[in-house]
């Protein structure tokens, strides 16, 4: 998402949104913040506008650009997030050199629903590739809320993360069982290693005799051949209709001629893949 004068939309939704009296407590905080360069301030008014701002509130969007529209209504942004993101934007885009740093450390400072905030909407920041090592540190956390901040309906990974850092997000979420259907892109950012890694860990499970998500398997598409098209033949002989279905649509997506060939093998799958009657958005329904 490219940044659309976000600044000022954002101001613009807080305006029509809190009172004056808030209003005017925010921009004197930030007058503060920018004038004496403080990062202890900047943390301070961050978590102190939890008191100011009444999160159950709607935030009305009149006027507002629809791409920004968009995505704050997909995220379910509340008045306290947009908050914290205006804020965020008004201090980088006053010094970009010296606030990038103390913004990045929120990681380190922040409670859980500020760091939620944080990372959530790091999209919308100025240079926001600048806080790639933040939203990368935050795939270290066990703690769901956080997890699902950075990897769940959130376009940033897909832009800023490598493939290296892409993959270990992309199995961490498996690991801890979040809706892999959530995460943006995982056809664009599919590639060869993380392809042999969800077969080598798909490996491990069945021997263990473990259940894996079939959702697992979407970013395989452009890799039959092999050992996962093996895979493939594994997940069609499989009980499990889920699993039939989602070899249906790797193989029907492929292009490679041998898993096209083996999905001629299951003529109902090919066609209701075909008709779209099965697609990765509805595969468990």
């Amino acid at each position: 998402m490219q940044h659309l004068d976000t600044v000022k939309q954002l101001s613009e939704i807080l305006g029509h949104s809190v009172s004056e009296e808030t209003l005017s407590w925010i921009e004197n905080k930030l007058d503060l913040i920018i004038k004496s360069k403080s990062a202890k301030e900047l943390y301070l008014t961050y978590s102190l506008l939890a008191g100011k701002i009444d999160s159950a509130k709607k935030p009305r969007f009149e006027g507002i650009n629809q791409e920004l529209k968009e995505y704050l209504i997909a995220q379910n942004a509340d008045l306290l997030q947009i908050a914290r993101i205006y804020l965020l934007n008004r201090v980088l885009e006053s010094d970009l050199a010296y606030f990038s740093g103390k913004v990045a450390n929120l990681i380190q400072v922040a409670d859980t629903s500020e760091l939620e905030t944080f990372l959530k909407f790091l999209i919308l920041l100025p240079n926001a590739g600048d806080f790639n090592q933040a939203g990368v540190e935050a795939l270290r956390t066990n703690i769901e809320i956080i997890f699902d901040a950075i990897a769940l309906n959130n376009p940033y990974p897909s832009i800023y993360f490598n493939d290296q850092q892409w993959n270990q997000m992309y199995l961490k979420a498996a690991f801890m069982q979040r809706n892999l259907g959530e995460i943006v892109d995982v056809e664009k950012r599919a590639n060869s290693d993380l392809a042999r890694i969800i077969s080598d860990y798909a490996h491990e499970r069945w021997a263990a005799s473990r259940d894996i998500d079939p959702m697992f398997w979407r970013p395989v598409t452009g890799f039959l051949e092999g050992v996962l098209l093996k895979d493939m033949d594994h997940l069609f002989k499989s009980k499990d209709i889920i699993e039939n279905r989602a070899a249906a649509l790797c193989c029907y997506y492929s292009q490679q001629p041998e898993a096209n060939k083996l999905l001629d093998n299951y003529p109902d799958l090919n066609e209701k893949v075909a008709n779209k009657a099965v697609t990765w958005g509805n595969l468990k329904k």
